[in-house]
């Protein structure tokens, strides 16, 4: 260990595994350690399930009707990929997906009056939609149309709408749009999580609706993936992927120290010795010193014997609860997997229910959610302080990420790799850029 590394990384969560990752790639000599026995930090997937209850404090062990210990692997942090988003993009250009398997999410749904439905995406879809009368159906459907053609570079695609002036509630406006397609199409489609975006330049909501929709085209049933075996693989498999590379992984590490000299990182310090480096790449709970509390997530992991009720019975789903519908601020999360990811036992169920907390009673704030998933066997209820960096590193060379957000996707995670990336190396993170060099790197491994 007493050695000079380019980089330490602190933490096996997402985001540092696929930062260790690429400065790996580059060349970087990289040293990642966790004070964990495992894989994941925040991130991680909890097996057997044993450990699960361990982990929440309940008594006595997982009953025999939850099957073996072994079949489950309970994520902690609920998430979703964009099959066509920034996250499924590293894992190619990587080359990580050889280390994983996934499956395509069911169904995506949205909550209105009490009730879910379908998320209608495609013009067919807008039409046969319970969610909208025939008239706001034809509406809508033009209105996807509209976004499916606009190109900023092609004023004919525009119709007269400024892509950094127009705000997305007047180009609602233009199609006619009420109250509840807004709430879908902000919320379930361009997954935003609260109503801010409605004064907001268009373009953004746009590029989320297309993103949504061109994660839809690839498989048809929904535009999310899974990880066989949980989402702790993902963490795992950049791991491997910077060990490859000649970076070093050490798991049980406790952190006793950062070694600072005139403001500047120099070295960590673990049981009595020290490793140097010249950054420091790490997640807010190895230097709480330099974070502030920005918010609280509540998450409540339900395990069931059966799928939620009007979806058609399928295995996995997503559902949106837009926070208008709930009077809230924020809008509730539900994805649910089950034993077909091999994550549970044969038969059982595991939704996680989340949002932003906004009250004394975060549990009671997930009750639209939990009345959609009962009768509920077992629920694990965690609440968690979300922290963002006060420093940026530009001196000090220690670069925090920010904890995990209550979205059920990965593209602001992906924004904070970017983020991250940009400020220890200089340089943008350029996907363009990561997959010229993919051949050069990989060889005949990056055409497969």
């Amino acid at each position: 260990m007493d050695e000079e590394y380019d980089v330490i990384v602190l933490g096996t969560g997402l985001t540092e595994c696929i930062l260790s990752g690429i400065m790996s790639v580059k060349g970087k000599k990289v040293l990642h350690m966790d004070r964990n026995s495992y894989y994941g930090a925040e991130s991680a997937s909890i097996t057997p399930l044993e450990d699960l209850y361990k982990r929440f404090s309940l008594p006595g062990k997982p009953p025999e009707s939850m099957g073996r210990g072994r079949d489950w692997s309970v994520d902690l942090i609920p998430k979703f990929l964009m099959a066509n988003g920034q996250l499924v993009r590293m894992l190619l250009i990587t080359q990580v997906t050889r280390y994983l398997d996934f499956k395509v999410i069911e169904g995506s749904y949205v909550y209105k009056k009490g009730a879910i439905y379908k998320v209608p995406v495609t013009e067919t879809e807008a039409l046969a939609s319970s969610l909208m009368g025939i008239f706001e159906k034809r509406r809508f459907r033009n209105f996807l149309i509209f976004v499916a053609n606009y190109d900023v570079n092609d004023p004919k695609t525009m119709e007269g709408v400024d892509p950094n002036k127009t705000t997305m509630r007047d180009l609602y406006k233009k199609f006619s749009l009420g109250q509840d397609v807004m709430d879908f199409t902000g919320h379930a489609l361009a997954l935003y999580r609260t109503d801010d975006y409605l004064d907001q330049p268009c373009i953004d909501t746009i590029n989320r609706i297309k993103l949504y929709s061109e994660s839809l085209a690839r498989y048809g049933k929904s535009p999310y993936l899974y990880p066989l075996y949980g989402l702790g693989e993902l963490p795992q498999g950049f791991a491997r992927l910077s060990a490859i590379y000649g970076g070093t992984y050490m798991l049980n590490k406790p952190i006793e120290e950062i070694v600072m000299e005139n403001g500047k990182v120099v070295g960590v310090k673990s049981e009595g010795e020290i490793a140097r480096c010249k950054q420091l790449i790490c997640d807010p709970s190895y230097i709480m010193d330099r974070v502030n509390k920005v918010g609280q997530v509540v998450r409540i992991i339900c395990v069931m014997s059966h799928p939620i009720k009007n979806t058609g019975d399928v295995n996995s789903c997503q559902i949106i609860i837009p926070q208008i519908q709930v009077n809230r601020k924020h809008d509730i999360y539900v994805c649910m997997i089950s034993s077909a990811h091999n994550v549970a036992a044969q038969g059982k169920y595991i939704a996680i229910a989340s949002s932003i907390v906004e009250t004394n009673d975060p549990e009671k704030e997930l009750k639209p959610a939990l009345d959609l998933l009962e009768p509920i066997e077992q629920k694990f209820v965690s609440i968690s302080d979300q922290y963002a960096p006060t420093d940026m590193g530009k001196d000090s060379q220690i670069f925090i990420s920010r904890t995990y957000d209550a979205t059920t996707h990965f593209e602001t995670t992906c924004d904070d790799i970017k983020d991250i990336y940009k400020r220890v190396m200089g340089t943008e993170f350029d996907f363009a850029e990561m997959e010229r060099t993919k051949n050069d790197i990989f060889g005949d491994a990056g055409d497969q």
